[in-house]
Parts: structure tokens; sequence; C-alpha cells
């Protein structure tokens, strides 16, 4: 093995691996099925930091619900909140929604082609940047997310570096970048690294016998990274009331929900659970427990089925509230764990049989 020259032979060689692996191995994703760049936006943006088979499906209803960009920018901001409920870090959808604004606003509903002008767009950063330009005009500009540093580290044997050293690797991992893109097909090279990280090159277990560039890898493994902060653990509770409400002529089923405030600096404006006073749960009282990360903390809930007399007694007082109907309650802009809860207890049944009669219709 050599180390990698830019310009030489072994540039070309592993380009052009790379790419036939790609060919014959990349993934249908329903947004590389064009290029169109609202598309591929939107995608980019949702799947940061979360998992790609979670996205397919929000993206598929993101798209049907806004199918271009004007759309969404006319869009109030709850009906965009409601449909990323579960997908998390929901200041991406509010970046997302002031960028389309903007762009309505200003070019025409036209996202620029360039990649340093995307940038100047709120929440579009270099990488994604990068990947609309490269993907959808062809701009010869890397690429370079957490699975292309892995690549590329594997690559040159370079170990992940300490706090005072990240900067420095970092500007070679994307000076290297730029060596290895393919400048006639840099979108689709730029696809092809991800891709190769994202289902090859793995952070744990690399399948190294699967790899088209492995004769140019120096590591040919894992490589050395710094360990991750563990995870912290809190112990949370949450009232879970529901009430027979009536309309003119019929009866229906409501939830007590609270919304958190617009100036609360975690995920301003969702509904949630009201919390309980008391963390713990008396055993006849629990209704479920349930398990839900958010950023670097396990939150460990306790769910206690309370009754609309004993609302006040038994919550903490925080923002409004306001009984729900249940198949309102749906479509709304709730909590990831607020969503999950109601799923859990079968009480989002409505909105899952309406998702499962679509796919029916999509498979008709």
């Amino acid at each position: 093995m050599m180390r990698l020259v830019p310009d030489s032979e072994s540039i070309a060689s592993l380009r052009w691996r790379l790419m036939e692996w790609y060919r014959a191995n990349r993934r249908d994703l329903p947004w590389r099925r064009n290029s169109d760049s609202y598309a591929i936006w939107v995608s980019e943006i949702m799947l940061q930091q979360t998992r790609v088979a979670v996205v397919i499906e929000r993206f598929k209803a993101f798209m049907q619900r806004f199918p271009t960009l004007v759309s969404l920018a006319l869009a109030p901001e709850g009906d965009i909140l409601a449909l990323w409920s579960g997908l998390g870090y929901y200041r991406r959808a509010r970046m997302l929604h002031k960028a389309a604004q903007f762009v309505a606003a200003h070019n025409e509903g036209n996202l620029p082609a360039a990649a340093a002008e995307l940038r100047l767009l709120p929440g579009i950063g270099s990488y994604t940047a990068a990947a609309i330009a490269s993907i959808s005009h062809g701009e010869r500009v890397a690429v370079v997310d957490g699975n292309v540093e892995r690549v590329i580290c594997r690559l040159q044997g370079w170990e992940e570096a300490g706090r005072t050293g990240g900067a420095i690797l970092r500007r070679k991992i994307e000076t290297h970048a730029a060596d290895l893109l393919d400048p006639q097909r840099p979108g689709d090279f730029n696809q092809a690294m991800m891709e190769l990280g994202a289902t090859v090159c793995l952070p744990r277990n690399p399948r190294c016998s699967d790899c088209p560039i492995e004769g140019h890898c120096l590591t040919r493994g894992e490589h050395k990274v710094q360990p991750r902060p563990s995870m912290r653990s809190m112990e949370v509770s949450y009232a879970l009331a529901v009430r027979t409400g009536r309309r003119p002529g019929s009866l229906h089923r409501e939830v007590l929900l609270e919304q958190r405030s617009a100036s609360n600096a975690v995920m301003p404006g969702l509904w949630e659970l009201p919390t309980l006073r008391e963390v713990h749960v008396p055993e006849a009282d629990l209704r479920l427990t349930v398990r839900h990360a958010i950023m670097r903390v396990n939150y460990y809930v306790r769910v206690r089925t309370v009754v609309e007399d004993d609302v006040d007694m038994l919550t903490v007082s925080g923002g409004e509230r306001e009984w729900i109907p249940l198949i309102r309650a749906a479509d709304m802009a709730l909590t990831g764990l607020a969503r999950k809860v109601l799923s859990r207890a079968h009480l989002l049944a409505a909105r899952l049989e309406l998702i499962a009669s679509s796919r029916e219709g999509e498979l008709a």
C-alpha cells in the first residue's frame, strides 16, 4: 500500500473502484431519484444526526405535504413542526422554514446553485451546501460529513485528534477530500464516499473484506478515536390524562397537553404531557414506562394515569394547557417523547390507521 498522492494513478484507481462499487450497491433512497435541489436540501437537513431508516418515511410525508420550497415557505411553523415530530433537533425544522421564506421572498423560490451562496442561508453549513451544490448542480466541491471523515482517516492511517488537534485534523481531512474528489462526477463521488462510510466503513466492526478501496487503506479496521462522553441518566414522570369530550352530536376522547413556552431554550412551542410533581409513581398507578434519549441524556420515563379532577394536585404548573381531541393530537407539533408515550398507550391509533391506509393505496 502507498499513501495517496494528488493526481496519482492511485487516486485514479480509487475513484474508479469506488464509483463502480457505488453504481452496483447504492441504496434506493427517495431523495436519490432525482437531482432536485429542494428535495436534496430537505433530506440532508433531516439526515443530520438521524438514522436513514427513520428519515425515509418522514421525508416522503414531508415532501407530500410540502412538495415545493414555496409551499414550505407559506406553511405555518406549527404544521412543519408537527411533521418533524419524532425526528428531534427541532431547530433544524425552524431554520429550514426560515431559509425557505428568505429564498421565496428574495430569490423567486429558487435555491442558489453555488455552495458559497447556499452557506449564507439559515441552517445551511459547509457540509449541506456542498451536498446540494455537487449533487444538484455538479459543483466540484467535496462533502465532508462524519462518514467521509471516518473513511479518510482510515485511508490515511490517521487517528482521531483530541480537543487541541481537532481543527488541524479537520483541515487535513477537507484538503484530502478535495484531492480525492472526482471532478467529472462530483455529486456521485460525494454520495459514494458517504455511502461507503454508512454501509461498509462502519464505526465498529467495519466490513473491510467488502470494501472496494481496501487496497488503498492504511488502517484496515477500526482506527483509534477519542472516547465519547458517557451518557447521563435522568428519571422523569408525566401525567396521562384522558377524558371524554363532547361535540355537537358526538362524543370524542381528549388528552391534556401542555405547550412549551416560546421563550424556552429547548423545543419551544412544542406540546408535551404535564409533568408530575413526584418522580416516583406508585406501582398501582403506573400506566407505562419508556426510555427516551435526547442528546447525551437517557431519560427513564414513568407515566401515570391521572383523572381530570386530580390534574392540578398531581402535576407541576407549566405552559398553557388544553384538552386536545386525540384525532387532532396526532397531527400537532408534539415532542418526540409525548408522541412516543401516546403511541405506546395506543392513543394515536387513528393516525397510524390513516398511514396504513395510505400505504395500502400506494401498493394498490
